[in-house]
């Protein structure tokens, strides 16, 4: 199955996405700010990553911009508590393929991370 990637700095959110990806069967690994982030993306090569927006160090788009600054194509799901459209407009404009507001909606996550695997 997938690695999947998620970045979130609090442990509850960052379990409660984990419990989601368990149950598609997918492996997983986590990042509690930006710049761990960007290594485990560059070392660890996921396949999907599961972002959250407010995180220490670099923020969510900040990690999008340096990601598409770096031609990285790999499919990430933003995940905020922000409900400002021009906040999620931003994200998708980075290279987000969706904005997930908190607490995610399994369902939701999960019809994301099949479609863009594509399993």
């Amino acid at each position: 199955m997938a690695l999947i990637l998620i970045v979130d700095d609090a442990l509850l959110s960052r379990n409660m996405v984990k419990k989601i990806v368990k149950n598609l069967g997918h492996s997983t690994i986590e990042a509690k700010d930006g710049e761990e982030a960007l290594t485990k993306i560059k070392e660890e090569k996921p396949d999907f990553v599961c972002l959250d927006m407010l995180i220490p160090k670099l923020t969510g788009l900040e990690v999008l911009q340096k990601l598409q600054q770096e031609s990285y194509s790999i499919p990430i799901v933003m995940i905020t508590a922000d409900t400002q459209e021009t906040t999620k407009q931003k994200g998708l404009e980075l290279g987000a393929i969706a904005v997930l507001n908190k607490p995610v909606k399994s369902e939701q996550l999960e019809k994301l991370i099949v479609n863009a695997l594509n399993l």
